[in-house]
């Protein structure tokens, strides 16, 4: 029996010529990440284990996004503490807020990561760069403690799961409803600690960014990552942005997956996740007259160029409807830029939108944007738990940047369609 794309990464980087689901392996690092949240955790564990240096100053990556710019006192010393760690340990891939943006987005945009990586972080949508065809996985911050330390991990091989992608997305059809259908066919537990491999002609449709949300969201099947094969528009996009070299490895013919599903993209539909699951999901037809109070464009599933080009197409030339609340956070400074150079920012402004500095605030109910006991909002974020952005009386609906938007106008749950587009 062959190996999956994943098998044969974590093979490769265990120094084993094989390895099958469910074996226990020690695998190299080539980049370990953590946060304002997580990564103080990591730092005060390798103090106990008494390690005074990263195994290497250039395989870390650390990024203040969570409460940035500082919200609190709290995070702040968070962020101190952090930004103290990476000066004495001269981290090559310290981002401060005028510089950094949103983890998931940032280290893609940056290089940090290619196609044939084995990246860790201490935080659970570190599967977004599966999109890449590297293997990464979040972990705890003792996992991330241990992989600053040694520049190495265990891992459990995990057992696959094929979705053959098919045909061709309709207009406002995009990577977010890609997920959420598949999320609401397999379930929050569908994909259980195992990679989730995506493949069939019908990834040439999927832009990168595309690519990027249905990885990153991954981890809501509960998946231990999320990979796409690597093409031209992979290589095309890491050589944009990096000099790493690539290794691309392609899964056996004979490789085993437990369970395949076909996907037919030209009968998807706009989806939209209720409260309080992602798994719970509904076509924009299916939804009825919901009234909502705030939406939120955004975050390192939604917050990429493309994401925002599809909210300003919707948003130009209109407003937001009365008493709606509309936040709008670019998913770093780069993107923001160009955003505001191609009059994006100009279009949610007048429409009648808040832009934010990148910050994964909202997202996580800490700060920007936090709802009331009875609020409902829509969110291109990828989670709705209960309290997830606010008051446990709170709902969140997760949605493309192209629902989000026109909700924002409608004043309730819409489609672009309804606004005749």
């Amino acid at each position: 029996m062959g190996m999956t794309m994943t098998q044969k990464i974590l093979a490769a980087h265990a120094g084993v010529e094989r390895v099958t689901a469910g074996q226990l392996i020690e695998a190299d690092l080539d980049l370990v990440l953590g946060n304002d949240v997580t990564a103080p955790v990591a730092i005060k564990e390798m103090e106990k284990m008494k390690i005074r240096n990263v195994f290497d100053k250039n395989k870390i990556a650390l990024v203040p996004d969570h409460f940035t710019p500082n919200k609190d006192i709290k995070s702040a010393q968070n962020c101190k503490y952090m930004r103290e760690f990476a000066m004495d340990q001269e981290i090559t891939n310290y981002f401060e807020i005028g510089e950094m943006g949103i983890e998931h987005a940032l280290l893609p945009e940056k290089g940090l990561v290619v196609a044939g990586d084995v990246v860790i972080g201490a935080d659970s949508h570190t599967c977004t760069y599966g999109a890449l065809g590297a293997f990464s996985t979040g972990v705890g911050s003792t996992d991330m403690a241990a992989g600053m330390a040694t520049g190495k991990a265990w891992f459990k091989v995990p057992a696959a799961l094929r979705f053959v992608l098919k045909g061709k997305p309709s207009k406002w059809v995009s990577g977010k409803d890609i997920i959420l259908h598949i999320i609401g066919l397999i379930g929050v537990d569908g994909a259980l600690y195992k990679s989730m491999e995506f493949v069939g002609d019908g990834i040439n449709n999927l832009s990168m960014d595309d690519r990027f949300t249905i990885a990153n969201m991954a981890i809501e099947a509960g998946a231990k990552n999320g990979i796409f094969p690597v093409d031209e528009k992979t290589i095309r996009y890491i050589k944009e942005h990096s000099n790493k070299k690539i290794t691309e490895y392609k899964a056996d013919e004979d490789a085993d997956y437990e369970k395949t599903y076909e996907i037919d993209l030209a009968s998807l539909k706009p989806t939209v996740a209720f409260p309080h699951l992602p798994e719970n999901t509904r076509t924009i037809d299916q939804v009825g007259d919901i009234k909502i109070d705030q939406v939120v464009i955004g975050s390192c599933t939604n917050g990429r160029l493309e994401d925002l080009r599809i909210a300003a197409r919707v948003l130009e030339g209109r407003k937001i409807a009365k008493g709606m609340r509309l936040i709008v956070f670019p998913a770093t400074q780069k993107i923001y830029l160009k955003a505001m150079e191609e009059g994006l920012l100009s279009t949610f402004i007048k429409a009648g939108a808040v832009v934010s500095t990148p910050t994964c605030g909202p997202c996580l109910g800490g700060h920007m944007g936090v709802l009331a006991a009875g609020e409902r909002a829509v969110a291109t974020t990828n989670r709705n738990f209960v309290g997830r952005m606010g008051h446990v009386d709170s709902e969140v609906y997760l949605a493309s940047p192209a629902v989000a938007a026109a909700t924002a106008v409608a004043g309730r749950i819409s489609g672009p369609e309804e606004l005749g587009l």
